[in-house]
């Protein structure tokens, strides 16, 4: 005998097949927004330490003595230069962690995905096991049912050669 829901069975199974392939693709996605954020966490740390240089450069120069021409100069470069790109690389990290976060979420829902998709494909092999012991009792039972028939046809046909013997 067929299992009659052998289609859907097999198309439950290729469905996880997929879920498991996107969520693989997922998590390789997600490893590359991560390396993103960690190259651009290193950059933005870059300019932090510059700042942080040129910081404690200006403030040596101004207990060595200097003039207040260079002290507008170190003060506009920071502010203007340093600073400026140190909050375009710090935007860039914020961004960045929050396609992080995204990508992070499309793994959990492609990994709650995939485990639906495997609770299908074990309901309906937990479903086929059932239905095969119940086909192999109703087989077993017809089988049963037939030798007795059998049994019965041959005691009949034995009683009544007995019977014209007797005669």
């Amino acid at each position: 005998m067929k299992y009659p829901l052998e289609q859907i069975a097999q198309i439950k199974v290729k469905r996880l097949e997929e879920a498991e392939k996107l969520l693989k693709e997922k998590k390789r996605l997600l490893e590359v927004e991560l390396e993103k954020l960690k190259k651009a966490e290193e950059k933005r740390d870059l300019v932090k330490k510059h700042r942080q240089d040129k910081l404690e450069k200006f403030l040596h120069e101004m207990q060595e003595g200097t003039t207040s021409d260079k002290i507008i100069t170190h003060e506009r470069y920071l502010k203007k230069i340093v600073d400026e790109e140190l909050k375009s690389e710090e935007k860039k990290v914020v961004d960045q962690k929050k396609i992080v976060t995204k990508a992070e979420e499309e793994v959990e829902k492609a990994r709650k995905d995939r485990l639906k998709k495997n609770q299908d494909v074990e309901k309906l092999k937990l479903h086929k096991t059932e239905w095969e012991k119940e086909a192999l009792y109703e087989e077993m039972k017809k089988e049963a049912i037939e030798t007795d028939e059998m049994g019965s046809s041959t005691h009949s046909l034995k009683k009544s050669a007995r019977r014209k013997e007797g005669l």
